[in-house]
């Protein structure tokens, strides 16, 4: 090779060295990030025989001893089939209550024969790291912990304590996630990693928006019983178990809650309207301005991904009935599943529906397990001013806003006990890659760099 010619691929070589010093500060992070998630995607962590969680809680500890944490303030704890962990970074102000980083350890389950790749072998293909996990919630709890880890490697000192959680039945019954919130009510704020993010760009793949989750729906369930005394079905009464529970269900299916607007989905909604189809997105914009109008409400209530921005839902989930082809039915049962707009109370709620019923022969009972009912977090300055920050340092001039999840979290349980919680993961994800509990699921490996320089500022500056 000529003299010019090794000029001009040194020169090459250095401008990508460059570009990948830009795109990785901390290299040593970021491969411990994508090593520790790889390692904790392999251990089966799914409730039931085989459960692995408390192998995942025993790595994650690890990793957190081998970053600078003592041994003696990683506490991992069994709990039936699984355990939780919570690590404790002492801040040098013990006055100040601590800030918490909320995630979990377990997966929901994944058949191989069902997946293109086996869902607990990862594997890094295409620029994606696949396998349960990877997007729900392995990678993200593994920059979280690579990142506190360079925290301490940099010299950093928090002044607030930072405790660092992992609950391990998040996606079944929230034993775990009920203890821990209830050992650390006294949190000052907490950072759940399992929820918010961003959305990437289908054609281009850029970040196109992020938002941080201020509020989850409640979630609850109502059984609604009809007796009736039987009897032969060759001498039918005027009175039928199952036709009068069928009534029931027309009425309820056919209802609608009040339309609300708190002010988090007020932000949200006015934020995400450029991002929706148009008409989506005009109608937005329309309920923000009159909660009344009701050309508005009519197409966000038609639409399966807004109907539920605006208010409660309640919908028949399961229906029970009769005991012989040829008798007269003496019970029918059906469940209502609803997700409760923050400010009202299951029983509240249940009563409506009973009103709605207008039926005496039907009791109602709620049997809702797993969850509680909790209001929205505040809109804190603090939060939202290092969130902001965070993303700024990542993706100058993304569009940051607030956003209401329908689905449950370990937030449930802090904001029950009045702790704010806020949603703040920043994994960005084109929303035709989001396969959380389905097949095939994987993440963009591009998210660990900027995730750890995201997580790095955020955790800094609300430990201060």
């Amino acid at each position: 090779m000529n003299r010019l010619g090794w000029i001009a691929v040194t020169g090459l070589m250095m401008a990508a060295a460059a570009s990948a010093q830009v795109r990785s500060a901390h290299p040593v992070a970021d491969a411990a990030a994508l090593d520790l998630a790889k390692r904790a995607i392999a251990l089966r962590s799914v409730a039931g025989p085989s459960n692995k969680t408390p192998e995942v809680a025993a790595l994650f500890k690890a990793a957190l001893v081998a970053g600078g944490f003592a041994d003696s303030d990683v506490e991992i704890t069994r709990v039936d089939d699984t355990a939780y962990l919570i690590g404790t970074w002492p801040g040098t102000d013990p006055t100040l209550k601590p800030l918490v980083i909320s995630g979990h350890m377990d997966v929901v389950e994944a058949k191989p024969s069902d997946w293109q790749r086996d869902p607990f072998t990862p594997v890094v293909e295409d620029g994606y790291l696949y396998g349960r996990g990877a997007t729900d919630m392995k990678l993200d709890g593994a920059i979280a912990i690579a990142a506190l880890t360079e925290l301490r490697r940099q010299g950093y000192k928090p002044r607030r304590t930072i405790i660092i959680e992992f609950s391990g039945d998040e996606e079944t019954v929230m034993k775990t996630s009920a203890i821990i919130a209830e050992r650390l009510k006294n949190a000052d704020l907490v950072l759940n990693i399992d929820g918010g993010g961003g959305v990437l760009d289908e054609a281009t793949g850029k970040p196109e928006y992020f938002t941080w989750q201020g509020a989850e729906k409640t979630y609850a369930d109502f059984e609604i019983t009809i007796t009736n005394p039987g009897g032969h079905s060759s001498a039918p009464r005027p009175v039928n178990a199952i036709v009068q529970l069928s009534r029931v269900l027309e009425r309820i299916g056919a209802y609608r809650f009040k339309p609300e607007l708190s002010p988090l989905t007020r932000a949200a909604l006015t934020a995400a309207a450029p991002y929706e189809e148009p008409e989506i997105g005009k109608a937005m914009l329309a309920f923000v301005a009159d909660p009344t109008d009701e050309r508005a409400i009519a197409t966000l209530v038609a639409n399966p991904s807004t109907v539920g921005r605006i208010g409660t839902t309640c919908v028949a989930t399961m229906v029970s009935a009769g005991h012989a082809l040829n008798a007269l039915p003496q019970k029918a049962v059906a469940n209502i599943n609803c997700r409760i707009f923050p400010g009202h109370k299951p029983a509240e709620i249940m009563a409506e529906l009973q009103r709605v019923a207008a039926e005496p022969a039907a009791t109602f009972k709620d049997v809702t397990e797993g969850s509680v009912p909790n209001d929205a977090s505040p809109m804190r300055p603090d939060f939202i001013a290092a969130v902001e920050k965070a993303m700024r340092r990542i993706y100058p001039g993304v569009p940051v806003f607030p956003s209401q999840a329908s689905g449950a979290s370990d937030s449930m349980w802090f904001r029950y006990h009045n702790v704010p919680s806020y949603g703040a993961s920043p994994t960005f994800l084109k929303e035709s890659d989001d396969f959380s509990h389905g097949l095939n699921e994987r993440t963009p490996v591009m998210n660990i760099a900027p995730g750890i320089t995201y997580y790095l500022s955020l955790f800094a500056d609300l430990s201060k």
